[in-house]
């Protein structure tokens, strides 16, 4: 007998002709509670999505406490460059492990300041506490708190929150809406248009190694517009309409789950850059459709 999951523990399963029980749960095909995503329940989205809405609530004062503070300092993790941390990452990381802790005590947690924690459920949240340090400490309102929930598959949901500006971006599981100052919106990507009328995001000008920056200039040289430093803000402005592509390299899982999961569910693409899936890190190319993706993934493998 496998280890019964979250749904079913919820009253989710049901029964095979033979009396067995057939699993409620979302995830891995042996060893634990399994079934396609297409057919979780409404009952056990609005708990997942319950809980995600708890981790970023939480997360958004602990985010807030340290923001344009005077004397705010960062270790560096990076003894060959500067890749930021700060008390505010710390903390904040923290109380959404001390959150998942008591709800979800049997999934798994991937974040950038601690420990992986493995679970038993098949579904792990991916946090990155504060997504764009570099900017949190410049005290530029573009960071974001990272809520991302995955299977071994990749996305199932994911928020980008930006507690300062008070926009909060969700998708999957059949949501796609940003609240914040305007209300509650709806999100849906850009229709195709051609690349030379396209707006481009990238956080760095240097992007990743030389053929990197190489391979992205190309791009950015055949768009009508290209614009830096705005971390995962980006991705929720394509998720928004407002812009056409986001093109990145030397990522991390926590940097680009939840925005997939946020993007894919406004009705644009994630893909790494020869076409194939993306949530692991390394390159990724968020596009708002099919066509524009293709036009940039020619250049970018040109």
């Amino acid at each position: 007998m496998h280890d019964i999951c979250d749904p079913c523990r919820l009253g989710d399963a049901t029964v095979d002709s033979e009396g067995s029980h057939i699993c409620a749960g979302l995830f891995a095909e042996t060893g634990a509670c399994a079934m396609t995503r297409s057919l979780i329940s409404p009952q056990t989205a609005a708990d997942l999505w319950q809980a995600a809405h708890h981790l970023a609530d939480v997360a958004r004062p602990v985010a807030l406490s340290s923001f344009r503070k005077h004397g705010l300092t960062a270790d560096n993790k990076d003894a060959s460059g500067f890749d930021p941390v700060t008390i505010a990452d710390r903390a904040t990381e923290a109380v959404i492990r001390d959150a998942l802790a008591q709800m979800r005590p049997h999934d798994g947690i991937l974040g950038e300041e601690g420990d992986t924690v493995a679970g038993t459920s098949g579904l792990t949240w991916v946090i990155d506490p504060i997504d764009g340090t570099r900017g949190y400490l410049a005290g530029t309102p573009t960071w974001g708190v990272l809520i991302g929930l995955a299977d071994d598959a990749g996305p199932v949901l994911g928020i980008v929150d930006q507690p300062f500006i008070g926009e909060r971006f969700c998708g999957g599981l059949g949501e796609a809406h940003v609240t914040g100052p305007q209300g509650r919106v709806d999100l849906a990507t850009r229709p195709a248009r051609p690349l030379s009328a396209a707006i481009v995001f990238t956080t760095f000008p240097e992007v990743g190694t030389r053929a990197e920056q190489a391979a992205f200039q190309r791009v950015s040289q055949a768009a009508q517009l290209t614009r830096y430093g705005m971390d995962c803000y980006a991705y929720a402005l394509l998720a928004a309409g407002q812009i056409d592509l986001v093109i990145e390299a030397g990522l991390h899982s926590y940097d680009i789950m939840a925005p997939i999961a946020v993007v894919e569910a406004a009705g644009g693409m994630v893909t790494n850059w020869q076409g194939g899936p993306a949530h692991q890190g390394g390159q990724a190319i968020a596009a708002a459709n099919p066509a524009i993706h293709a036009e940039a993934l020619a250049l970018l493998n040109a």
